[in-house]
């Protein structure tokens, strides 16, 4: 029985492929909003500096001071979080320090409307209310979405995610008899996805969840394997896991052999 697609956490393309995809925890997005909201307010104040530095020395029209400074306001608030967004691509100071970017609800790249959408609304939830707007938002929503996101169709997508180490699995010494006369039928794709994960993970695991995992897996795919192999646990799986790779290579290397083959008689004729 297939299970349905978690939509907070897969898009789809345009092919109605489900892509994976890891939307920014609440703190590292609460981190890089409060980065972000550091460097318009260090704007502001510096430009007040210069107002009172200008003013003092009677250079400046006191009649004009308060439209300065809306329009300061309206630069450090509104007009830099556009550009900065716009031009990195979904990014901002912050989101560069936190590894994540705007993008689509369906994943796309954002653009001048969304950047214009959220930093207008963040006037309000960010800086008029100093995030609390922002955070309420953010906290109950499944992508973390501040208002000025679900008012523009956006979120925050993980785009600095850890390296994955790749697995290649030998057969152990001890089951290298048993590989020859092995059977192992087609998985589950989702236990297939387990086991390697369990492989991935084991050094990081305590023993005793280690074991136990282990043994769990082993009991899950005996009913896969022909004859059962008399070995530890974690062995098994790494064997299983060898064989099914090597299985896979000889039939992807069967195809090819057989798609050039037929390549090379449609030249022939």
């Amino acid at each position: 029985m297939s299970t349905p697609i978690d939509t907070a956490d897969e898009v789809l393309s345009g092919e109605a492929v489900a892509i994976d995809v890891q939307p920014l925890g609440f703190f590292m997005r609460a981190l890089g909003a409060a980065i972000d909201m550091a460097v318009g307010w260090i704007l502001f104040i510096l430009f007040l500096w210069l107002r009172f530095w200008v003013f003092d020395r009677g250079i400046g029209d006191s009649s004009i001071d308060g439209i300065l400074a809306i329009v300061a306001m309206v630069v450090c608030f509104v007009i830099v979080p556009i550009v900065l967004e716009v031009a990195l691509h979904g990014r901002s100071l912050g989101k560069l320090a936190v590894g994540g970017r705007i993008v689509r609800l369906d994943g796309g790249a954002a653009g001048f409307r969304h950047a214009f959408i959220r930093a207008l609304i963040g006037v309000l939830e960010i800086y008029m209310t100093v995030g609390a707007i922002a955070l309420l938002t953010g906290a109950f929503t499944a992508r973390s979405q501040r208002l000025g996101d679900l008012v523009a169709g956006t979120y925050s997508q993980r785009v600095r995610t850890p390296r994955l180490t790749a697995l290649s699995p030998v057969i152990p010494q001890a089951l290298a008899g048993w590989a020859q006369i092995a059977d192992v039928a087609r998985m589950p794709d989702r236990l297939a996805r387990r086991i390697s994960q369990f492989l991935q993970h084991a050094e990081r695991m305590s023993p005793p969840a280690r074991a136990r995992i282990a043994q769990e897996l082993v009991d899950e795919a005996s009913a896969f394997i022909s004859p059962q192999p008399a070995a530890h646990p974690e062995q098994v799986l790494i064997a299983i896991t060898a064989l099914r790779r090597e299985r896979e290579r000889r039939a992807l290397a069967i195809a090819d052999a057989r798609a050039e083959k037929l390549t090379g008689r449609r030249v022939g004729v």
